[in-house]
Protein backbone atom coordinates (compact mmCIF):
# COMPACT_ATOMS: atom_id res chain seq x y z
CA UNK A 1 0.00 0.00 0.00
CA UNK A 2 0.95 3.42 -0.28
CA UNK A 3 0.08 6.55 0.76
CA UNK A 4 -0.39 9.73 -1.80
CA UNK A 5 -0.53 13.69 -0.52
CA UNK A 6 -1.49 15.97 -3.23
CA UNK A 7 -1.58 19.60 -2.48
CA UNK A 8 -3.25 21.65 -5.12
CA UNK A 9 -4.66 25.19 -5.89
CA UNK A 10 -8.86 24.93 -4.75
CA UNK A 11 -9.44 25.34 -8.71
CA UNK A 12 -7.91 21.40 -8.94
CA UNK A 13 -10.48 20.35 -6.39
CA UNK A 14 -13.35 18.80 -8.74
CA UNK A 15 -10.67 18.08 -11.03
CA UNK A 16 -8.62 15.82 -8.61
CA UNK A 17 -11.71 13.63 -7.34
CA UNK A 18 -12.54 12.69 -10.37
CA UNK A 19 -9.07 11.35 -10.87
CA UNK A 20 -9.49 9.53 -7.72
CA UNK A 21 -12.96 8.02 -8.79
CA UNK A 22 -11.56 7.36 -12.26
CA UNK A 23 -8.80 4.53 -10.14
CA UNK A 24 -11.53 3.28 -7.67
CA UNK A 25 -9.86 5.58 -5.07
CA UNK A 26 -12.77 5.54 -2.62
CA UNK A 27 -11.00 6.72 0.33
CA UNK A 28 -9.78 9.50 1.02
CA UNK A 29 -9.34 12.51 3.59
CA UNK A 30 -9.56 16.41 2.93
CA UNK A 31 -7.71 19.67 3.90
CA UNK A 32 -10.43 22.34 2.57
CA UNK A 33 -8.13 25.16 3.71
CA UNK A 34 -3.94 25.14 3.63
CA UNK A 35 -1.40 27.75 3.02
CA UNK A 36 1.87 27.23 1.71
CA UNK A 37 4.13 27.77 -1.32
CA UNK A 38 5.65 25.75 -4.30
CA UNK A 39 9.47 25.04 -3.72
CA UNK A 40 10.43 26.26 -7.44
CA UNK A 41 7.94 28.06 -9.18
CA UNK A 42 4.55 29.11 -8.45
CA UNK A 43 3.13 31.93 -6.28
CA UNK A 44 1.81 31.42 -2.55
CA UNK A 45 -1.39 30.64 -1.36
CA UNK A 46 -1.69 32.32 1.79
CA UNK A 47 -5.14 33.40 1.62
CA UNK A 48 -3.98 37.33 2.35
CA UNK A 49 -4.72 40.24 0.21
CA UNK A 50 -0.98 39.68 -1.35
CA UNK A 51 -1.62 36.28 -1.63
CA UNK A 52 -5.47 35.66 -1.64
CA UNK A 53 -5.66 32.17 -2.74
CA UNK A 54 -5.39 29.41 -1.32
CA UNK A 55 -4.16 25.68 -1.38
CA UNK A 56 -5.97 22.22 -0.05
CA UNK A 57 -4.91 19.11 0.31
CA UNK A 58 -6.23 15.40 0.15
CA UNK A 59 -4.67 12.32 1.28
CA UNK A 60 -5.72 8.96 -0.19
CA UNK A 61 -4.28 5.13 0.52
CA UNK A 62 -3.88 3.47 -2.65
CA UNK A 63 -2.94 -0.57 -3.54
CA UNK A 64 0.94 0.56 -5.01
CA UNK A 65 -0.31 -0.42 -8.71
CA UNK A 66 -2.63 2.25 -8.25
CA UNK A 67 -0.14 4.82 -7.77
CA UNK A 68 1.55 5.69 -11.20
CA UNK A 69 -1.75 6.24 -13.03
CA UNK A 70 -2.84 8.57 -11.21
CA UNK A 71 0.39 9.80 -10.64
CA UNK A 72 0.36 10.38 -14.51
CA UNK A 73 -2.97 11.92 -14.68
CA UNK A 74 -2.10 14.42 -12.00
CA UNK A 75 1.15 15.65 -13.60
CA UNK A 76 -0.72 15.91 -16.99
CA UNK A 77 -3.16 18.39 -15.28
CA UNK A 78 0.24 20.29 -13.64
CA UNK A 79 1.45 20.83 -16.92
CA UNK A 80 -2.10 22.21 -18.18
CA UNK A 81 -1.70 24.98 -15.94
CA UNK A 82 1.45 25.18 -13.77
CA UNK A 83 0.87 28.51 -12.32
CA UNK A 84 -2.18 27.18 -9.85
CA UNK A 85 0.66 24.75 -8.56
CA UNK A 86 -0.35 21.12 -7.69
CA UNK A 87 1.94 18.62 -5.89
CA UNK A 88 2.01 14.99 -4.91
CA UNK A 89 4.04 12.76 -2.99
CA UNK A 90 4.16 9.29 -1.96
CA UNK A 91 4.71 7.49 1.26
CA UNK A 92 4.78 3.57 1.43
CA UNK A 93 2.19 2.94 4.21
CA UNK A 94 3.43 0.27 6.91
CA UNK A 95 0.50 -0.75 8.11
CA UNK A 96 -2.88 -0.20 9.12
CA UNK A 97 -5.63 -0.96 11.06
Amino acid sequence: MKSIFITFDQAYFNRIIEVLNKNNCRGFSYFEQVQGRGSHTGTPHYGSHAWPSMCSAIITIVPDDKVKPILAQLHEMDEETQQLGLRAFVWNIEDSI
